[in-house]
């Protein structure tokens, strides 16, 4: 029996913050509007600092975190979205595994979205005080001061100067392709290679016909995508080795030389290349983090094969286990399609259960294992910004495009859209 856990934050959603529900459809060029609005006001946040800190030249411990929680240290930002992500994917499995009980009324509804908010803030608070107790911008007692933050520079504007400035154009070229310390151009030829293929493998569906059981000539199709549940394996992935990642280094600095630690994870910091970082050299953390370069794969095969297969079947692990968490099984789908009284063509209404079951567990496992690869495949290449980052910069992308179609074919155009 579930937990009636949602009445207990009751009295508290009465001071959360809400935005109302418009009144009005929302025009498509209002919300791109909006959109751009906030865009600007976060990225203006990530490039604030934080009065008082040290932006220590130490290695950051979170650096494995930053691209898929959209953080950026010692700014505003700092903490990115991983409370709201935390708390909405500790909610989700909480709800999925029955132990809070969430109805499908719109009032249960909006005190379960209520009780992801009361949850975020509550992380919000603790992460901070985690933060500033354990040093992470140094000594407490020495805050008052920051020294400039982390500067960067392009591939492409790299390859003009060196061209303009060295008179061995051969070895300019060389080193605008392939230089170590700082992104190059092969890197960035890698990152539009593994946006193409994603972008390619987003378009691989099935589409199963259904009819309505209500108006006879009424028919449609119900999409199962390659990727099913979309970028979900690879965040859930990521958030397993990032707090991995984080015990391990507390633990090594606490535990210094203890065998148990060591066996866990040994690390070293690495300053080249962009921010200092630390980067494990031996122990399990290791053996779970992509090589570090090209020439790393062949000098540590046995690295790199189990890299591989934690990658792939940790992905295809979490994407079947989120079908039956999320509601989004061939048992939630069918039921949903029963609601709105559709059933598959050529099928029994009591047959649909067992017909969605041949392909949705299939979908998910088999396009989790598709996201684990393409993410190993960036990692390989070198692609900027990690296979992970991609994969949920094009995912969000895809989805953003999506909406955008869907509008644009609902208002006849896209000039329909802007004007």
């Amino acid at each position: 029996m579930g937990i009636k856990f949602l009445e207990v934050i009751k009295p508290f959603c009465a001071v959360l913050p809400e935005i109302q529900k418009p009144e009005r459809k929302i025009q498509f060029r209002e919300k791109v509007l909006w959109t751009a609005i906030t865009l600007f006001i976060f990225l203006v946040c990530c490039q604030i600092p934080l009065f008082g800190i040290m932006s220590s030249d130490s290695a950051d411990p979170f650096y494995w975190m930053r691209v898929i929680l959209a953080s950026n240290r010692g700014t505003l930002m700092e903490l990115g979205i991983s409370p709201i992500v935390t708390s909405g994917l500790i909610m989700q499995l909480l709800a999925g595994a029955k132990i809070i009980e969430v109805g499908d009324t719109p009032k249960d509804r909006a005190l379960f979205n209520g009780a992801q908010k009361l949850f975020g803030m509550i992380i919000t608070i603790g992460q901070a005080i985690v933060y500033v107790m354990t040093g992470m911008y140094g000594d407490p007692a020495e805050m008052g001061y920051y020294n400039s933050g982390t500067e960067f520079e392009g591939a492409v504007i790299a390859l003009f100067h060196l061209l303009a400035t060295r008179t061995d154009k051969v070895r300019a070229l060389r080193e605008a392709f392939y230089r170590q310390n700082l992104p190059n151009l092969m890197n960035l030829i890698a990152t539009v290679f593994v946006f193409a293929v994603v972008i390619y493998f987003q378009g691989f569906r099935v589409d199963l016909p259904i009819k309505s059981a209500r108006y006879r000539g009424q028919y449609s199709s119900y999409p199962i995508k390659l990727f099913y549940t979309s970028n979900i394996p690879i965040i859930l992935q990521s958030a397993l080795v990032s707090n991995l990642y984080v015990i391990s280094q507390m633990l090594s600095v606490r535990f210094s030389g203890n065998f148990l630690v060591n066996l866990l994870g040994q690390w070293a910091d690495v300053s080249g290349g962009g921010p200092a970082r630390s980067y494990p050299v031996g122990g399990l953390c290791y053996y779970l983090s992509p090589p570090e370069s090209m020439g790393a794969i062949f000098e540590d095969p046995v690295h790199v094969i189990v890299y591989i297969i934690f990658m792939l079947g940790s992905c295809a692990f979490f994407s079947k286990t989120w079908i039956e968490v999320s509601g989004s099984s061939a048992k939630d789908v069918a039921k949903q399609l029963k609601e709105q009284q559709m059933v598959m063509r050529g099928h029994r209404d009591t047959s649909m259960v067992h017909e969605l079951n041949r392909y949705i567990p299939t979908a998910a496992a088999f396009g989790g294992l598709c996201i684990g690869a393409l993410s190993v495949l960036a990692d390989f290449l070198g692609a900027i910004g990690s296979g992970t980052g991609i994969l949920l910069a094009v995912t969000i992308i895809y989805q953003y495009f999506e909406i955008f179609v869907k509008e644009q074919a609902e208002v006849g155009g896209v000039g329909a859209l802007f004007f």
